[in-house]
């Protein structure tokens, strides 16, 4: 007799007879798993011993022949398969090669791809980029520094900080998209939660995103406990835990892409600390702080509200089909497999500009600390796998130098940089060398004019040849 077949309640028979009720549930879960796949009898029991009055832990145990991973083979993504790497490599290839004779505007065709739906913000599209290729990690026997790079968009509602978040999301390989009042227990980091009669960790969204990209919304309402602990978790991307008797390190290297609104209205007189209400160790934690203020623009709304009712928008100029998601995915993907080296005309401009942001009188105290030479080698190396190279080079230090202005409070050598109202160039090319010779110029550093324009398709031909032959 199977328990199907029985008219006895299976709760009268686990109270009054319990070895033949748990016979037949052994009994009934054998049916099932014959049932489902064919499979043979679960050998083991998995239930503690039996008191009279007390429910019993029952645990189903499934034995599988087959386990395919399912996030694996995303479409689109770079799989193990020798002929997709080479498929997808000589597709991107000859994307550079059409823009051998600028290369500049297929990286604005990247850029532009990346929330399409959103008009202009081209600062905030261009840092987007380079958080998703992040840096190369350094690491020895006795340290390691972060490759991967941290952005937070600091505005007014209304100015697209969610749809960056959401849009990364689905680029990047590995996610967590989270919200600072939304978190579980756990939040961010990790928490001791008691099931069962005995404690366990509970990862939080930091520790689930290892590997990939946490996205963070409400960024500011995140818990008091998560403040200082995402201290550790940023910077030396581990989360040490001591709780309920549990003591480990966990990883967290993953990039943060957090967004949050300014703590009332923006006051440009007061700090970035007192806008935000966070503190100033855990801003300088972030490579780059954006902050987008919607201020009137009468050009500005015109332009916006043309996008918005006639559909106009930069990809119409080139008459260029916009890449899909699942494209976007594979290139993010293949370029992070890049290693790029620093050259030396790059590292003395990198150099030359952290020690004029040091020299500064009125300068931020918290953001002009060695970690902003490591932020600007970090932002070079992503600016150098977004253009599918193997080298940094004074481009790349130019680039990374533009985001930086546009992220501090105090310019060291641009001025007027508008980060909301930044709209794409009609010439790439002449727009880049105008602010390579102001940027230059300021930092006595004209004699490194002509490699500022070195930067040309060779260095992406020979990129790819190399990609390929390690595939071999």
């Amino acid at each position: 007799m199977s328990l199907f077949e029985s008219n006895v309640t299976f709760a009268h028979l686990l109270f009054e007879f319990p070895e033949r009720a748990l016979k037949l549930l052994d009994q009934a879960f054998y049916q099932a798993a014959l049932h489902i796949c064919n499979s043979q009898r679960i050998p083991d029991k998995r239930w503690k011993p039996l008191n009279r009055g007390n429910f019993i832990d029952i645990d189903l145990v499934l034995f599988a022949h087959n386990v395919e991973v399912k996030n694996k083979l995303i479409p689109g993504v770079l799989s193990e398969s020798l002929f997709i790497f080479f498929f997808v490599a000589h597709e991107f290839g000859r994307f550079w090669l059409d823009n051998q004779s600028d290369p500049l505007k297929g990286r604005d065709f990247i850029l532009s791809c990346i929330c399409p739906q959103v008009f202009g913000l081209y600062i905030v599209k261009l840092a987007v980029a380079l958080i998703l290729a992040g840096g190369v990690e350094k690491k020895d026997e006795n340290s390691r520094i972060r490759g991967d790079s941290h952005l937070l968009l600091v505005g007014d509602p209304g100015t697209g900080k969610s749809q960056f978040l959401k849009f990364a999301s689905k680029v990047c390989m590995r996610t967590v998209l989270t919200s600072g009042i939304g978190t579980t227990n756990a939040g961010l980091t990790v928490s001791a939660v008691k099931e069962s009669g005995k404690w366990q960790l509970e990862a939080g969204a930091l520790v689930l995103a290892d590997g990939g990209l946490c996205c963070i919304d409400e960024f500011s309402c995140i818990k008091e406990q998560d403040k200082t602990c995402i201290h550790e978790a940023m910077e030396q991307q581990t989360i040490s835990v001591a709780k309920a008797g549990l003591v480990c390190s966990l990883s967290t290297k993953c990039s943060i892409l957090a967004a949050t609104n300014p703590k009332g209205k923006y006051d440009a007189n007061l700090s970035l600390s007192e806008n935000t209400a966070l503190a100033s160790p855990l801003l300088s934690r972030f490579d780059v702080i954006l902050v987008l203020l919607d201020t009137y623009d009468e050009n500005w709304d015109k332009m916006v509200s043309s996008y918005i009712l006639d559909d106009h928008n930069y990809l119409a100029k080139s008459n260029q089909k916009s890449w899909s998601v699942s494209k976007m995915r594979s290139y993010f993907n293949m370029i992070r497999h890049i290693n790029p080296k620093m050259t030396f005309p790059c590292e003395k401009v990198l150099q030359t500009y952290y020690r004029r942001q040091r020299s500064l009188e009125g300068r931020n105290f918290a953001r002009t600390t060695p970690r902003l030479l490591q932020s600007l080698i970090r932002l070079a190396e992503g600016h150098a796998r977004l253009m599918f190279r193997y080298e940094v080079l004074v481009i790349d230090a130019i680039m990374a130098i533009i985001l930086m202005e546009s992220s501090m409070s105090g310019s060291a050598v641009l001025d007027g940089l508008a980060t909301l109202h930044t709209s794409f160039p009609d010439n790439p090319r002449a727009e880049y060398n105008e602010k390579a010779k102001t940027v230059l110029k300021l930092l006595n550093l004209e004699d490194l004019l002509p490699d500022s324009e070195t930067y040309g398709f060779s260095y992406q031909d020979l990129c790819i040849k190399n990609y390929c032959r390690k595939l071999v």
